[in-house]
């Protein structure tokens, strides 16, 4: 061959390459789009937020959880649970839970019974699952 005909021809990229990128284009697009239209894309954005806890557990069966640090919380999507390891009891009663938490925010409960389990649950607001985002354990008496 020469090296004049190789420098003026003009010839594409071959067939098998084009229908390859192709494919592959299409399989990625179909993939980006049925995520969303299924309404996996939203899940992926909403994890549970990241936020520290301390839990001072005092005499007279009451709890107080201190926000030490993290992301600022919207109150209404926040509760305490407490769970003393049989199903259906909790124990706990006058839940004050301010409409934001942020760092030095304090939520209280009354009626914490000796070696129950006191957790922090977080709900996510855009689709109603929950996350345990601390937990304490009362000491024992």
């Amino acid at each position: 061959m020469q090296l004049k005909q190789l420098l003026t021809e003009d010839r594409a990229v071959s067939p098998v390459i084009g229908v390859i990128l192709m494919v592959a284009i299409t399989v990625i697009l179909a993939a980006v789009i049925g995520t969303f239209v299924l309404g996996l894309g939203d899940q992926v954005s909403e994890s549970a937020p990241q936020a520290s806890f301390s839990f001072e557990f005092n005499s007279s069966s009451g709890v107080n959880v201190t926000h030490e640090g993290g992301e600022t919380l919207d109150g209404a999507n926040i509760n305490m649970s407490g769970d003393t390891g049989n199903p259906g009891t909790d124990g706990l009663t006058n839940r004050n839970i301010p409409p934001t938490l942020s760092s030095g925010s304090v939520m209280t409960a009354e009626g914490v019974q000796s070696g129950e389990t006191v957790r922090v649950i977080w709900t996510n607001p855009a689709g109603g699952g929950t996350n345990t985002i601390a937990r304490a354990t009362a000491p024992q008496s």
